[in-house]
């Protein structure tokens, strides 16, 4: 079987309350990433601001752009001076009052390729997403681009097995989990290692359910809102794992990092030939699954 084989980049980085340095150490991370091979790169979801979901205040709805907008245009000129495929989540500021948690594919030409908004949105203690996000409307899906199909999803998503299949069924061969997420400090000497592993544990599960590829990119760094309170310390963590959920390569905890890591997307035919997992799904009988319960 011929090789497919193309070098991803996970930008894993913490992210400051000046939006501009957090710019501007994207683009440097992207730069240095694609010098190393990287034609996929990455970035953490809402990574132009600290996570502000912390609180509610209607004044953070300043952060939003516009798409196509500055971080757009900005990250646009370096896929195209540096030939790579670039994720880049944002803050959308679709009209007045209406908010998303998107992200863009910018093609090597410096083209929008393709535009998701995150389609599940938490609500919990410091992740107070439904104050500022409108649930996206674009459905699931699958960008093509010259190296790969990429099924976009976004943090809480990869919670969610439907999103994971929906995407799959659509022609996605890499998954890709912009995200955002860590302890609360105060469980994490109790619950911390159970929920790290968690969050582990069942995006590999959406790469061997699917015969896909899943890259999963975090921040770095502990986070307070300026209201006070124990923060977030989120877990970095980012990874990359093939179509049985082998983790390729996996960044520290709490370290900034470039995680460069070589996939061969023929791993999906060979996989899914040995375990024909979609073959034998019994699309007959799945007719509750949209239903929010069976009495």
């Amino acid at each position: 079987m011929t090789s497919q084989r193309i070098k991803v980049g996970l930008i894993q980085i913490p992210c400051s309350p000046n939006s501009l340095e957090n710019m501007d150490r994207a683009v440097s991370k992207v730069e240095e990433a694609a010098h190393g091979g990287a034609q996929l790169i990455c970035l953490p979801e809402l990574f132009r601001s600290q996570y502000f979901c912390q609180r509610e205040d209607a004044a953070l709805f300043d952060l939003a752009e516009a798409i196509p907008g500055p971080t757009t245009e900005t990250l646009s000129k370096v896929a195209k001076s540096t030939n790579v495929i670039i994720v880049v989540p944002l803050f959308e500021r679709r009209a007045a009052g209406v908010y998303h948690n998107s992200l863009v594919v910018i093609d090597e030409g410096g083209h929008i390729a393709g535009l998701y908004r995150k389609m599940h949105i938490p609500d919990d203690p410091a992740y107070y997403e439904k104050f500022y996000f409108t649930p996206g409307d674009k459905g699931f899906q699958s960008i093509k681009t010259s190296h790969a199909t990429i099924g976009p999803l976004i943090c809480w998503d990869q919670w969610y097995p439907e999103a994971a299949r929906l995407t799959a069924l659509q022609g996605a061969e890499v998954l890709v989990y912009p995200t955002a997420i860590g302890w609360h400090p105060a469980e994490k000497a109790q619950e911390g290692t159970a929920q790290r592993d968690a969050w582990i544990t069942i995006q590999r599960s959406h790469a061997i359910a699917n015969g896909v590829f899943v890259v999963s990119v975090n921040r770095v760094g502990h986070e307070v809102s300026s209201e006070g309170g124990d923060g977030i310390e989120f877990w970095g963590s980012s990874f990359v794992c093939d179509p049985f959920g082998v983790i390729l390569s996996q960044a520290s905890v709490e370290k900034e990092e470039v995680l460069l890591v070589d996939i061969d997307l023929s791993r999906i035919e060979e996989t899914r030939r040995h375990w024909p997992f979609l073959r034998d799904r019994r699309i007959d009988a799945y007719g509750g699954i949209t239903k929010r319960l069976i009495d």
